[in-house]
């Protein structure tokens, strides 16, 4: 029997019930530095490890024993947590059920970008043929920071590739605005064709084909550096989180048949003046949708995810979730008219979040790159303390050195009772016997909030919050 880490983040200390809680529930571990989760249009996920391999995570949360694909020796090598290049981006071919294609961004052993693509393995749909590699695309890194790295298929079957501005601070070679260098953009190539000795080809409607000035494969500009950005699969509005210089972190959100866009940077970081020499007329750039400042926190980089479109947790639906790497704060925005309200939910310490990731299914994941760990999004109010709530009491609670589970006749066979604290951490775990009554000490616990999960021999689960006094 699995036990599942069922982590609260509470929005208020006095929060109403009917109104949807942002939750993480343990979904994998022991992954090394993960920074990407994607799926292939089943009910894998495959999650990028920074030194340059792929992991498949079952529908149970278990991990293939082989990686899917090893590219370590291709990839520079990473000393430590924090490091930006590495292997970055996955996406996988809209046709992959036919052909086989997926497509990856990395960091050579030189520091430069490559974007290639790979196929699965004619023999094992597990592994992938790590010798099928073919190159599409080179880009020269002249720092070791900003590689932005996410790649994504639009709905018109093109794949958009983010790239970083360079490096360094400041953008020094304004390359985000210049239009001479594939840095600091959003490109957009065609996969399914090749043109001018390239293993791709460039749409037709790329903004700048007739611009002798600017590289074709530039769809969007004015990016300081994009490390995730994501399309709504229900309306496909294209959704960009760009990482600030240092005092704020922007969301940008435009539809996705929005060609030739300047985001802004060096100009202006978030809404705020950056470095406004040479910069054209404010009129024409396109300013962020909500962003969110440094001052007075532990707030440093913003991780972009998605807009909420499953089907298991209905509150959620609509809003876009993204999340602090410092922080560990997750946070949301909510659409309100012509206005997104964002609200921060709460911090996890020892994650460093990374990455979300969007399943099959529309639901959401997110990575801790520091615990090399997979977590759930889900909703605290829906399956918990309603679930079974004719069947099962908590009381006292407040409780003191004990309280009591009263448990009714739906559970079966024996009970397992875990408690963990609001960083996730497991306490205390113990199977009881058969039992209408149970008692659980709790004296030498801290004053606090706890979550008490119960599960029966069948997998049923209940949750409870707990106040220590």
């Amino acid at each position: 029997m699995k036990y599942f880490n069922f982590i609260f983040i509470l929005f208020f200390s006095q929060q109403v019930y009917t109104q949807p809680e942002v939750a993480i529930e343990l979904f994998a571990t022991g992954l090394d530095k993960p920074v990407t989760i994607k799926n292939a249009g089943d009910e894998r996920l495959f999650v990028i490890e920074q030194d340059g391999l792929i992991q498949i995570i079952n529908p149970d949360g278990t991990k293939n024993a082989i990686p899917y694909l090893d590219i370590n020796s291709r990839v520079i090598n990473i000393n430590n947590i924090g490091e930006e290049r590495g292997l970055l981006g996955l996406a996988f071919h809209p046709d992959y059920a036919t052909n086989g294609f997926f497509y990856v961004n990395y960091s050579n052993n030189s520091g430069d970008t490559v974007v290639s693509r790979f196929s699965v393995s004619d023999s094992n749909q597990n592994v992938a043929n790590a010798n099928s590699e073919l190159i599409l695309l080179t880009i020269d890194q002249p720092f070791p920071n900003h590689n932005g790295g996410d790649m994504a298929f639009g709905a018109d079957g093109y794949l958009y590739i983010s790239s970083g501005d360079g490096g360094s601070s400041g953008d020094p070679g304004d390359r985000a605005q210049s239009l001479n260098t594939l840095l600091g953009k959003l490109l957009r190539i065609d996969v399914d064709n090749v043109s001018n000795g390239n293993n791709y080809a460039i749409p037709s409607d790329n903004p700048f084909l007739s611009n002798s000035s600017a590289l074709d494969e530039i769809w969007a500009y004015g990016l300081r550096n994009a490390w995730k950005f994501s399309f709504d699969r229900a309306t496909n509005d294209l959704w960009i989180a760009d990482v600030g210089q240092g005092r704020f972190e922007e969301i940008n959100s435009v539809v996705s048949t929005a060609a030739g866009l300047n985001f802004g940077w060096r100009c202006y970081e978030g809404n705020a003046t950056f470095n406004t020499s040479g910069c054209p007329n404010v009129n024409t750039l396109t300013f962020p949708v909500s962003e969110y400042g440094h001052s007075g926190t532990s707030r440093c980089s913003i991780t972009g995810g998605y807009r909420y479109r499953g089907t298991q947790y209905p509150g959620f639906s609509g809003l876009y979730f993204f999340a602090d790497y410092c922080s560990n704060e997750i946070g949301t925005l909510e659409q309100n008219g012509a206005n997104w309200n964002l609200t921060f939910s709460g911090s996890f310490s020892g994650n460093n979040w990374s990455a979300f990731g969007e399943d099959v299914n529309g639901e959401l994941y997110i990575a801790g790159i520091s615990s090399g760990t997979i977590y759930r999004i889900v909703d605290a109010n829906l399956g918990t303390d309603d679930f079974l709530d004719q069947e099962i009491a908590i009381y006292p609670n407040p409780a003191n050195e004990t309280f009591t589970i009263q448990t009714g006749m739906s559970l079966s066979g024996a009970l397992s009772v875990a408690i963990y604290d609001l960083n996730g951490k497991l306490l205390q775990q113990r199977l009881y016997s058969p039992a209408k009554t149970i008692t659980v000490a709790i004296q030498n616990f801290s004053v606090g909030l706890y979550l008490v999960e119960l599960t029966d021999e069948l997998g049923n689960r209940f949750h409870k919050k707990v106040v220590k006094i």
